[in-house]
């Protein structure tokens, strides 16, 4: 049974950076497809960040982060990661990682298996 646990989550300034990091347990992280999703309070669907293909590396970014968020992996770590730079202040939001995608989209309703979330706030 895949296990995945996120941590880095927290408080930052707006402009400021945060590095998310889910490490994955039970299965061999190459072997999946990898994602990032946000949820905000009162949205009932999970937003989907950035993702990434375990075949060729294709990487999907939301418009909404594109240059100043990173997707990244370490297999032999069993560990994938989201750097968030320029972070802007908004509603505080609570990110899951995610593995397993069987289909080849950036949506929550693809992926099988979740981490328990870490949330986010942007503030002054």
């Amino acid at each position: 049974q895949l296990q995945l646990v996120e941590s880095g989550g927290g408080l930052v300034q707006p402009g400021g950076s945060l590095t998310l990091s889910c490490v994955v347990s039970g299965g061999t992280l190459e072997d999946y497809d990898i994602g990032w999703f946000r949820q905000t309070p009162g949205v009932e669907q999970r937003e989907g960040v950035s993702c990434m293909n375990r075949v060729d590396g294709y990487t999907y970014l939301g418009s909404f982060v594109k240059g100043r968020f990173i997707i990244a992996k370490d297999n032999a770590k069993n560990t994938f990661y989201l750097q968030m730079n320029g972070l802007h202040p908004e509603a505080p939001a609570v990110y899951y990682c995610a593995v397993d995608s069987h289909r080849p989209l950036c949506i929550s309703d693809a992926f099988d298996y979740w981490g328990q979330g870490t949330q986010v706030t942007v503030s002054s």
